[in-house]
């Protein structure tokens, strides 16, 4: 069993919130700040999950300081993420990390409230989503309705960028509590929802890629997650494959879904594209063809 570290962040109020609570489903309820509601009936969480997200953590959650309940769950974050989620109205858990889904569904088994906000540390909630998120609970949706999906603006290397498939690029983050649970799929985990989905007008902030450093160093990690995925579906990759497929990708991207319209951003955004189908499948072919080398003395 996960051991849980609840972090004890501050409420408005200046009271703790949280205590310390050890297994996987460890779980404080606290009541929800009837200051923040602005009016409204039903609440809302925002839940963040990080790992040594220091440069992105203050950003992110000054962009939800509106939301009732602010849920940090860190997986063991070796640099300040930590130190700096605990100067917001948070409650921080830090636990091992499990998994995309399963570190996620901790942090909504953690809410009091009715509604569960999800956003990635590298993300900003801006003013007119707030206000439309907050006009929408305030009138009550539908009882039908399970969850919204909310357009999503990708930002790579300072620059939005609107083709290539990256907007709107809906994302279904704002869901009933009691509605939705994440499978655990270990890369692009997908929301079980139940009831129906709509969608909101009002994007947030995506900011992706901030340098080409960046983007490869990310690249090198999702890629190995993602030929985990594949080899789960099938256990033959050859060479016309994996060249077809890495090209495919890279003229989709450019041409068929408008990524020339994004002038050289939108062309090296194309070529990563490709190249992170192409490493991707590389790596699964690797694992199922060759054998790892017997370490030779003198080598690193």
């Amino acid at each position: 069993m996960h051991q849980v570290r609840a972090i004890l962040g501050t409420s408005a109020d200046g009271g703790a919130k949280s205590v310390v609570g050890r297994g996987a489903g460890a779980t404080v309820r606290p009541e929800v700040n009837e200051g923040q509601t602005g009016g409204r009936t039903a609440t809302i969480a925002a839940v963040v999950i990080t790992k040594d997200e220091e440069t992105n953590i203050a950003d992110c959650l000054e962009s939800l300081r509106w939301a009732d309940e602010l849920i940090v769950v860190d997986a063991e974050s070796r640099d300040r993420t930590v130190e700096l989620a605990n100067t917001y109205r948070s409650r921080v858990f830090v636990r091992p990390w499990p998994g995309y889904g399963p570190q996620k569904n901790f942090g909504i088994d953690q809410a009091g409230a009715d509604w569960i906000l999800i956003v990635d540390a590298d993300e900003r909630v801006p003013a007119a989503l707030r206000q439309e998120i907050e006009s929408l609970l305030a009138d009550g949706p539908p009882v039908e309705i399970g969850g919204y999906e909310i357009p999503r603006r990708n930002f790579f290397y300072g620059k939005w960028i609107q083709g290539g498939g990256l907007y709107p690029d809906y994302q279904l983050r704002l869901f009933r509590k009691s509605a939705g649970r994440y499978d655990d799929v270990k890369l692009h985990e997908n929301l079980q929802l139940t009831g129906r989905r709509a969608r909101l007008r009002e994007p947030f902030d995506h900011y992706s890629m901030p340098t080409i450093l960046f983007h490869v160093r990310k690249m090198m990690r999702y890629t190995t997650l993602g030929a985990e995925e594949k080899l789960k579906r099938t256990q033959s990759i050859g060479g016309w494959v994996i060249a077809t497929h890495h090209l495919g990708t890279m003229l989709k991207t450019l041409w068929l879904r408008g990524g020339y319209r994004d002038g050289v951003h939108g062309l090296v955004v194309a070529m990563f594209a490709g190249l992170h189908t192409f490493v991707k499948y590389a790596k699964a072919w690797e694992r199922l063809n060759v054998k790892p080398r017997t370490s030779v003395k003198g080598e690193s």
